[in-house]
């Protein structure tokens, strides 16, 4: 399986824009620029579009080790924040945190709890990334 994503940049680092695209057609052209990754402007950027995609499959993985376990998850909410910094190397992802609460119900507390580092750990976009995945993870 593959999935594809494109980008198009026009212009200097700091003066130019460009746009992402997906070929689902979910985003079209969507504006991203020096302003938008780095200071509070208007549109999307690489990190923001990481932390979507990781949100997104840890928590599938998590209903899928929830699931496997014999108490499948009424709901999982996944708020993944990606933190960009700037070293000698240059800008590098050094940290992503992955906040979930779920509804689960008949999990108990360790079940809970094992499958969520086993989702952190085994999920294909935590696997991706060569950064320390730190988590807050709430039974409901």
């Amino acid at each position: 399986m593959k999935r594809k994503a494109s980008a198009v940049w026009n212009g200097s680092l700091k003066e130019g824009k460009g746009t992402i695209s997906t070929d689902s057609g979910l985003l079209s052209q969507a504006q991203y620029s020096f302003g938008t990754r780095f200071e509070d402007g208007k549109g999307t950027n690489p990190e923001e579009l990481i932390a979507a995609a990781h949100a997104g499959c840890f928590s599938m993985a998590l209903s899928g080790q929830l699931t496997n376990a014999g108490t499948p998850p009424e709901s999982v909410a996944t708020t993944a924040t990606v933190t960009l910094e700037k070293r000698d190397a240059g800008f590098t992802v050094t940290n992503v945190h992955l906040d979930v609460t779920a509804k689960v119900p008949g999990a108990t507390q360790e079940s809970f709890d094992t499958a969520a580092n086993n989702a952190k750990t085994g999920c294909p976009i935590s696997r991706l990334l060569n950064t320390e995945i730190t988590m807050t993870a709430r039974l409901e």
